[in-house]
This record gives C-alpha cells, structure tokens and sequence, in this order.
C-alpha cells in the first residue's frame, strides 16, 4: 500500500494534482538555471534574488489573502518560516547563482541535482526518525560523490585548477544544495497551520529582504544593469521559478514522501543541459556524459531505495513502503 494511501482520506490529493505538480517542477525549475545565468550577466546574484523574490513573494501573500487564504503569522510561524526562506532562497539560491557567474548552467544544474542524497543524510543521520538507510542507498551516496568527481574532472586533473574561480565556484554548489534539502527537510517536518500559498509567499518575502540587504551590503547596486535581458531573465523566474515551481514544490512536500519529491533531479539537469546547449552553445563533453549518466544512476539508488525500520535489537525489521502508489 503507497503512503498516499495510508493518508486520512481528507488528505489524499487528487491524482491529476499530484501528476501536474511534478511536471511543473520537472519542467520550469529545469529552465531556471538558464534564465539565472542570463540574469546574472547584467544583474548581480543576491540583487538578483532580492528583486525576483520580493516581487514575488508579496505579490503571493496579496493574492492568498484575496482568495480568503490566512496569511496573518503567529511569532513562532514567522520565526519558522524566516529559517526555511533563508535556507531555500538565501543561502541555496544566491550561491547558485553567484556559481552561475563562471560554471556553465548545464554543469551547475548536474552538480545541484545530488540535492536527493543530502536529504537521505540528513532524514538519516542528522533528523534521524524511525527508518535507517539501506546498502543500496549508501551505494547511491557513493555514487553522487564519484559523479561530481566526474564531472569535475578537467579542472582537477590540472594542478592550476585548483586556483580556479569557475572550480571553486563548481566546489561550493554542493553546500548550496546542502542549504536546499536542509530547508526542505525542515519545511516538512515544522507543522504550522498557515496554507502552504502563503508560507511560500512569507518564505519569498523574508529571503527576499534578506538578499537585497546582502546585495547592498556587498555593493552590487554600483554594478547593477537592469537591461532588458536581465529584467526579462527575472520576470521569467518570478513566474516559472517562483509561483509556479516553488508553490508546486513546497505543495509536494506536504502531500508526497520527501524522496518521491525529489526525483525532480532526474529531469531538471536534463532539461538545463539541454538548454544551455541550445541557447548559449555550452559544450556538452563527454566527462559531462558520463557524470551525468553516474549521477542520475545515484538519484535512482537514493530515491528508489527502500528504507528499514529501526526496530529493537533482536526483533525482525520489516520494510517501510516508500511509494506514491499506482
């Protein structure tokens, strides 16, 4: 029997809502790794963020509450939804696209898509719950590490790599994703009884303020050009990153196992390598192939590995069913 199933029937969604979901996440968050390295030629990253996030996320907040949505926060809700936005859209979001500023979009979106096995470590080990990982999921971690390391190859076979911006800038992308499946993992597990709309509207607007504090701290209005290329690049995220993928995503964490969510990394580095090919004639190596082949094999191991219960020592463990269903 799926999770979905096990669910209060007042809580199981429709199957169509679920599939759509999906596809939107699959499909727009996969497009916003071009339209962020667009955005960060001619605006820099944390004014980038800043600007995409508090035009979206106050506008979210408007419509929940003209749609009857509460959007009114307790203190404990706000101080939650504070922690979650930083971790999501600060700390992740404004370090991938500083990244973006040298690592090509297609690289960096393989590079990120290892965001399903920090959330076996962390649901594991750090927030660890009744389950315990399974030897093919370990093989799935080892997997994502050997896959970076394919994919980075180049530039650390060379003794000068090391000294390299666009290395460093590639070695700094797992933190950022770290920051993401620790966000995530957090806005699973704190209940709150604010509608999802509108925590992610609160989520936006925190991050928000907080990467154009950052953006001003570092002086990045000196340096700043809002082109049209740039305020196109936003408006782009502003409804296809944000709105649509970011309100589908936290949607699915509330209604489908973490691990089920999470396949999106399948499907997004696709969809970026793709378009950074087509558009901005990025070059597809074979070193990129072949990490790319190595770590959608460690997502498959890590998101479709059965978790053991924890059960006392001496008693049998039985498996815990980690499906959507059929």
């Amino acid at each position: 029997m799926s999770e979905l199933k096990n669910l209060p029937e007042e809580r199981v969604p429709a199957r169509w809502k679920v599939v759509t979901a999906f596809g939107l996440v699959y499909v727009f968050w996969g497009s916003t790794y071009l339209a962020i390295g667009e955005a960060v030629r001619d605006v820099p990253p944390a004014l980038m963020a800043g600007a995409r996030f508090l035009i979206a996320g106050p506008l979210m907040l408007f419509y929940c509450a003209l749609t009857g949505r509460r959007v009114r926060l307790r203190k404990h809700e706000a101080i939650r939804l504070a922690v979650i936005g930083l971790l999501l859209l600060t700390a992740s979001n404004v370090v991938l696209a500083w990244a973006e500023q040298w690592v090509p979009t297609g690289l960096a979106a393989l590079i990120v898509s290892i965001t399903p096995i920090w959330f076996l470590v962390l649901e594991t080990w750090v927030f660890p719950g009744e389950h315990r990982v399974s030897p093919r999921a370990l093989c799935g971690i080892t997997l994502g590490i050997v896959g970076i390391v394919v994919l980075l190859w180049p530039e650390l076979s060379h003794t000068s790599g090391l000294a390299n911006r666009q290395l460093f800038a590639a070695l700094v992308l797992p933190i950022a994703s770290l920051s993401w499946a620790t966000g995530s993992v957090l806005a699973k597990r704190w209940k709150m009884s604010i509608d999802p709309f509108s925590a992610t509207g609160w989520e936006m607007t925190f991050a928000g303020l907080a990467n154009v504090v950052l953006g001003l701290g570092f002086g990045e209005h000196h340096t700043a050009v809002w082109s049209f290329r740039g305020i196109a690049a936003i408006v782009y995220l502003v409804i296809f990153g944000s709105w649509v993928g970011f309100t589908a995503y936290i949607w699915l964490l509330k209604h489908v196992p973490t691990t089920k969510v999470t396949t999106y990394a399948y499907v997004n580095p696709v969809v970026a390598v793709f378009l950074g090919w087509l558009i901005l004639n990025e070059q597809v190596t074979g070193y990129i192939l072949a990490g790319t082949v190595v770590i959608v094999a460690a997502v498959a191991l890590v998101t479709g590995a059965e978790l053991k219960a924890r059960t006392p020592e001496g008693e049998p463990e039985l498996p815990a069913v980690e499906s959507t269903g059929d």
